[in-house]
């Protein structure tokens, strides 16, 4: 039995090795770059954050953010760790749960994958882009530039629109739309934001632990806490990819409120600051060693202090003022980074029109679709690459056990 897989990111290469498994399958796998797996190199800052030991817990969304638990039951993080661990890869996990390959390198993982897809019944292509997909009788024909391939199974693999500049294409949701199924909007997500607040200058590369919260007219959409930096055009880091999704979506004043300081309360910062009134120290100085000193001095300005000014003049009524900003700096936001900046798509193929057991469409049978291309997007920390694993791993099982 003949299986093309269209796609060699992640769930692709996942699915090739599992579809394999099976003597009696013909596995050939499209990619339309030049490499297979580029995006991998780039995940977890070249580092590739691979899963997370938390991600059968949640941390999914989608039209169907249930749908990822059969094949998360089916190959979660410890048997997609023992499958690395038996194609040669060494692992790590941090005390987040995030789990990366020992070596800190992106291509350790990349290349136990091209090693393992060095199979007697698995063909690669790379530089081939499925441009057509037909459905006749009991075959499909997938139709590229230069020659067609018809298979018994096809798998869509082609991952999402996010990073476009690494191979982010919405090829896949075009192939699934010709053959009936339904694709949901797509927009970004683990994506910075932009912000217009006078503040980001003096800030550029600052890392801050932190409470957000994502407003939107002043309620609350999401909150969250973690890491935040501050770049040139707004708000970056895990803390804002993983609220990022519901961010800026639709009409409205859009904020983000930040409390750098969670864990301190009000009365515990104001007896601090009071404390400080006994020193000779200019206003700069008021957050020193309770924040990033840059971030003190401009949390300090946007209090509307001087900074030359001796602490020892402060009243209750400015030490307030500056309480607010350090547990509750409003932020305004002006949109999102677009797809390429973004790791990741929210939205696409409809889950409700595939099995989650099998990862098969309900409409077509002998169709599989895994990874990005369906309406299922991760938190930041190894999510989405263990939705890839373990879509890919169960669409290239039930695939290749098609054809015993």
């Amino acid at each position: 039995m003949k299986i093309v897989i269209i796609g060699g990111g992640a769930s692709g290469m996942a699915a090739a090795l599992a579809a394999s498994e099976n003597p009696n399958t013909e596995v050939l796998l499209l990619e339309r770059q030049a490499r297979l797996g580029r995006k991998l190199l780039s995940t977890g800052n070249g580092r590739c954050n691979l899963s997370n030991l938390h991600a059968a817990q949640g941390g999914y969304h989608g039209g169907q953010s249930g749908f990822v638990q059969p094949a998360l039951d089916a190959f979660g993080p410890e048997r997609t760790l023992e499958w690395f661990r038996g194609l040669g890869l060494f692992t790590v996990a941090e005390p987040s749960g995030r789990v990366y390959p020992y070596s800190d390198q992106a291509n350790s993982v990349l290349d136990v994958l091209r090693f393992a897809l060095d199979r007697p019944n698995i063909r690669v292509l790379t530089g081939v882009e499925a441009t057509a997909l037909e459905k006749r009788d009991d075959f499909f024909l997938v139709h590229t530039p230069s020659a067609s391939y018809s298979c018994q199974r096809l798998i869509v693999a082609c991952g999402g629109a996010a990073g476009e500049k690494l191979g982010g294409s919405r090829s896949g949701y075009r192939l699934l739309a010709s053959l009936g199924h339904e694709i949901s909007p797509v927009f970004p997500s683990l994506v910075q934001l932009r912000s217009g607040w006078s503040g980001l200058a003096a800030l550029k590369g600052v890392r801050a632990n932190c409470a957000a919260a994502i407003l939107r007219d002043g309620k609350t959409v999401a909150s969250g806490s973690g890491e935040l930096q501050f770049t040139q055009y707004g708000l970056s880091g895990p803390v804002i990819f993983d609220l990022s999704r519901d961010a800026c979506q639709g009409p409205g004043a859009w904020t983000c409120r930040l409390d750098f300081l969670p864990h301190i309360s009000r009365e515990a910062l104001v007896d601090a600051l009071v404390a400080r009134k006994s020193t000779n120290l200019p206003c700069d100085e008021l957050l020193t060693g309770i924040l990033h000193n840059r971030l003190g001095r401009v949390l300090v300005k946007s209090a509307g202090l001087s900074g030359t000014a001796p602490i020892a003049g402060l009243d209750s009524r400015a030490l307030a003022q500056v309480v607010r900003q350090v547990k509750a700096l409003r932020v305004d936001l002006t949109g999102k980074l677009g797809m390429d900046a973004a790791q990741v798509t929210a939205g696409g193929a409809l889950t409700s029109e595939f099995s989650p057991e099998t990862m098969e469409s309900r409409r077509i049978p002998g169709l599989f679709a895994c990874g990005e291309v369906l309406d299922v997007d991760g938190d930041c920390g190894g999510y989405n690459l263990q939705w890839a694993w373990s879509s890919g791993i169960l669409a290239g099982t039930w695939a290749g056990r098609s054809g015993k």
